[in-house]
C-alpha cells in the first residue's frame, strides 16, 4: 500500500480492531486520524491504553458494534480496513454498508480481510484480491470498476 497512499493525508477507519495492531500500524505510518472500532470491552481498553503509551494521539478507539456504527456514521474515510472474524455470519455486509452510506472518499480504499471461501469479484466496486496463504484481502474503490478488469477474481 506504500505506493498507493500518502499516509499523512489519510483518515482511517479500522473495523473489528481486536487488540489494535492494524490501527497502530496506520498510526506509525503517519495517518492523520485513525478511528478504531471494537466491541470487546477488554480489547477496547487495551487499544486506548496502548495508544496512550505509544503517543498515538490521532487514534480514537470506540467501543461499538461495527454494523451499528456503520449505519450511523456520518464521516468519510480515505481507508477503511475490516478484519471481521472469519466465522462471523454476515460479515460481508460491511462492504455493502460502506457503499450504501458513502463512507469512502472519492479516492478511498476499502480493504476487507477474509478467508478464501469468500469471493467479491462481482461487486461493482471490487478492484482486486491479494492472497497470502489462506488470508485474502479484497480491495474496493469508491468508484465502481469496469466489469472486464483483469484484476477480477
Amino acid at each position: 500500500m506504500g505506493n498507493l497512499v500518502d499516509w499523512e493525508d489519510v483518515d482511517v477507519l479500522d473495523l473489528f480492531s481486536g487488540t489494535g495492531s492494524i490501527s497502530y500500524e496506520f498510526c506509525s505510518r503517519g495517518a492523520r486520524n485513525v478511528t478504531s472500532v471494537e466491541i470487546n470491552a477488554v480489547h477496547h481498553a487495551f487499544i486506548r491504553k496502548t495508544a496512550e503509551q505509544l503517543g498515538f494521539e490521532q487514534l480514537h478507539a470506540l467501543k461499538a458494534n461495527v454494523f451499528l456504527y456503520l449505519k450511523s456514521c456520518a464521516k468519510q474515510f480515505d481507508i477503511i480496513f475490516s478484519d471481521a472474524p472469519y466465522d462471523l455470519a454476515g460479515a460481508e455486509q460491511v462492504v455493502d454498508l460502506v457503499f450504501e452510506k458513502k463512507l469512502l472518499r472519492e479516492d478511498g480504499l476499502l480493504i476487507f480481510e477474509h478467508s478464501d471461501r469468500k469471493k467479491f469479484g462481482e461487486h461493482p466496486n471490487f478492484w482486486q484480491t491479494r492472497s497470502y496463504g489462506s488470508v485474502n484481502f479484497s480491495f474496493f474503490t469508491a468508484e465502481p470498476q469496469e466489469a472486464d478488469s483483469e484484476d477480477k477474481e
